[in-house]
């Protein structure tokens, strides 16, 4: 038995994340009101059918009905109950939002003639600071578009159907922000950079003669054994400890020559190692 609760900001793309769950053969129910959760686990424990006891709610600002403090007790009171429970949460900056808000002519929830859409923004995170919290995943679509969001919630929730840990090595270059839903971060521009290397500088980490120049530098060796040494130590730990949802970002000046090699190349060691790993490239996308 499996319920995903998601939630998020407005603007996020929890309408999409549904969908997509949806289309998994998930039952979805959409501004459930979070009150009537404990009700809705005593109703679909057991249950049998076409969705095979799967389950997903969407929770938002307007469907809170109160204090949120007593969430992660709810939540551990669904899991007694039998419930294989996930908090997917959605996010994205304030710009983003804004300007998303602006282009569709959307009206915010919390909006109204006296509470402009940039305060009702900031009132919504204030809000929701006890579900994002608590969440197993976030996803910051911040630059993410909705062909790259579907696929993104798709590959985790069918990662995370195998029972081990889904984990995402994701690149980034820095000039373009760091992933705000991030578990670790590690920075590597302190490697030689292919960039400056004409002949390389318009291919990616994923082309050949980039993997070849930069397998050839003693400090990018000693730096991914470095991180494959951590990754094997700590990743069983998190596991041990009931993680579903793991996402280690890797940046560099662009995201397109280092940080991709280095996570192809983790990737490939992850994936020795018997565990499901998903990858993605963000500058690249």
């Amino acid at each position: 038995m499996r319920l995903i609760i998601v939630s998020g900001l407005s603007g996020s793309g929890k309408s999409i994340a549904l969908h997509v769950l949806e289309d998994l053969g998930y039952y979805c129910i959409d501004n459930l009101p979070i009150g009537l959760l404990p009700a809705l686990a005593e109703q679909v424990v057991g249950e049998s059918g076409p969705h095979r006891g799967q389950f997903a709610v969407g929770i938002d600002a307007r469907t809170l009905g109160g204090d949120l403090e007593g969430f992660p007790a709810m939540v551990e009171d669904l899991e007694s109950k039998g419930l294989d429970c996930d908090i997917f949460f959605l996010e994205a900056n304030d710009a983003t939002l804004l300007q998303r808000f602006s282009e569709t002519r959307r009206r915010h929830p919390l909006s109204n003639d006296k509470v402009p859409l940039n305060e009702a923004i900031e009132m919504e995170r204030r809000l929701l600071e006890p579900l994002s919290a608590r969440a197993d995943l976030i996803v910051d679509t911040s630059l993410t578009n909705v062909h790259q969001l579907r696929d993104l919630i798709r590959e985790r929730v069918s990662s995370k159907a195998q029972r081990s840990l889904s984990v995402l090595l994701e690149s980034f270059g820095y000039k373009h922000g760091v992933p705000a839903d991030a578990d670790f971060v590690f920075d590597v521009r302190c490697i030689p950079n292919p960039h400056w290397e004409p002949e390389l500088r318009a291919l990616t980490g994923r082309d050949q003669p980039v993997a070849d120049y930069l397998a050839r530098q003693p400090q990018v060796e000693q730096l991914y054994s470095d991180l494959e040494q951590f990754l094997e130590r700590w990743l069983p730990e998190f596991e041990a400890d009931n993680r579903s949802y793991m996402t280690i970002a890797i940046g560099c000046t662009g995201g397109q020559h280092r940080s991709v090699y280095l996570v192809e190349r983790l990737a490939g060691s992850l994936e020795a190692m018997g565990r499901q790993v998903l990858t993605r490239h963000r500058e690249l996308q």
